[in-house]
This record gives C-alpha cells, structure tokens and sequence, in this order.
C-alpha cells in the first residue's frame, strides 16, 4: 500500500497498479527538455517513468476507488510499448482490500491507463472486476471512444467500458454531480473533452484528484501541458479554474501519474507554483 492519510471523517489511501514509461517529450508537450528534465529523470531512449495510482476513499459506510489503472487486458502490441504491470489488485490485497469490497469505482475519463481493472477476462467473457459495485464514467467519453478517431483511437479499449454499460452497472453521468455525500465530480476538460475531476469534502477539509489536468507534481505550471491533451488552451484554462479554488482553500492535490509524489499541497511561491508533499 502506498500514501494515506485522513481527512476529516474519510480516509484516503492511494494503490498503484505499478509504473509505464511515457516519451519524456510527448509527457511535458512543448516544454524543452533542458527544463523538464531538471524535474524528472529520463532513460537513454527518453523514457520517464509514470505511475498509476488509484485513490480508495473509506468513508465508513462506502469503499470508493477512483481510477483503476492500465489492467491485464492490453493487446500485445501496446504490452510491447507500455509493458503490463498489473499491480493493483495485488496492492489493494496487499492493504487487506478484496475486489468486493469495493462499492463505488469512479473513472474520471476512459483512457486505458485509467480503466483497466474496470473489467477482467474470464474465459471468452469480460465481466466485473468489482462485482458488488456501481461504477461511474463520463458519459461524452464513451461516445467519443466509440468514434475511434485517428488521433486517439488507440487510448481507448472498449472492453474496460461496454460490458458494463450493458449490464447496467456502470452509470453514465453528464456534467458535475454528487456520487456520494462528500464525493462529487466535476469537468475539467482539456486533456480530453469530458473529463472529470474527483472532489472529496469531509470536516472541512478537501481533496482532489485531478486525473490528467496535472498529471504529476512535474506539471503544476500552468503551461506545462501534456502532447497527449487534445484541447491544450482549455487545459490552461482548466487548471487556472483549479487554482482559484484549490490554492486559497488549500485543497490536497491527488496525481494520477507521479509515481514519487502520490499527492501534494499546490502553493504559490512569488510568481511560481511549488507543490509541497505531506
């Protein structure tokens, strides 16, 4: 098990479904490398390593997992470029969590680095990971997947998403709602049209996990923006919404991709931002 911490009645714990390696170029869009690389390392090949964290948020009478990583299902052309960790079932049991205890998994747009255990092969079926829960997504992301466009075709597996559909038990939602009392999603689009954020709120304190509008803690410049972001001005745009917010209220920062850094207070430092660990 990774980081956790409490806030205010919840408690908050982050499990990784392990790392993947991203084109350092492609991770950091337009920002030289003699900048982004003074914040993260990367290999002869210009790899960085990128982590898959999930959060699972205890609230005492529900168990809610926001995100769920990369999976098992990968075709082999895309395990030959991004390798196949698989870690996060075995991480959850590692902190004493079984798949049906999860009663509430929140996707906050349908990549297949953030939906991968939504779902597993049995056999010639694909069904459930978390059999007892009710899972959430975007609806705009489903019926953009389903268009696999030439840009982004490739990001998304309608495996980790249709059969729940199907079935009934994944609810698609539009635009910003509560799940639950104290965990609510909200659009941030930029990385892909549709996608949502996770806030949690419990004894006045708040917490937030981003998804890919901040991927790492590398990324809290506001023009450090991801090649993979489909709409870059609004991820600008997005992020400065964030800030208002998040920087005054001094909100937890939730990343989904920082394999060092699982979460951080974002302050500003004179006309810079720094993101402090707890």
């Amino acid at each position: 098990m990774g980081a956790k911490l409490n806030l205010g009645n919840f408690e908050l714990s982050v499990f990784s479904d392990g790392t993947y390696p991203l084109d350092g170029g492609a991770f950091f869009g337009v920002v030289p490398k003699v900048m982004w690389s003074r914040k993260v390392q990367a290999d002869a090949q210009n790899f960085v390593r990128a982590g898959l964290n999930s959060l699972l948020i205890r609230t005492g009478k529900q168990n809610v997992l926001v995100e769920t990583g990369i999976g098992s299902k990968l075709p082999e052309k895309m395990v030959k470029v991004y390798g196949q960790p698989a870690k996060l079932l075995e991480n959850l049991a590692g902190g004493g969590v079984a798949p049906e205890d999860i009663d509430i998994v929140i996707n906050t747009h349908l990549h297949f680095d953030h939906c991968g255990w939504n779902t597993v092969r049995r056999g010639d079926k694909i069904v459930a990971t978390f059999p007892r829960a009710k899972y959430f997504a975007p609806r705009g992301e489903v019926e953009h997947g389903h268009k696999q466009l030439e840009r982004d075709a490739i990001s998304y597996i309608s495996e980790n998403y249709d059969p729940l559909v199907e079935s009934g038990q994944m609810e698609l939602v539009e635009g910003d709602r509560e799940i639950v009392p104290g965990i609510s999603v909200r659009g941030f689009p930029g990385h892909t049209k549709y996608m949502q954020a996770v806030v949690v709120e419990s004894g006045g304190k708040t917490a937030c996990y981003i998804s890919d509008l901040i991927p790492t803690s590398a990324h809290i410049d506001l023009t450090w923006v991801m090649s993979f972001d489909l709409y870059p001005l609004e991820t600008i745009a997005s992020r400065k919404r964030y800030y208002e917010r998040a920087l005054p209220e001094r909100w937890l920062t939730v990343f989904t991709h920082d394999d060092a850094v699982p979460w951080a207070y974002v302050e500003r430092e004179g006309n810079k931002l720094r993101a402090v660990a707890t």
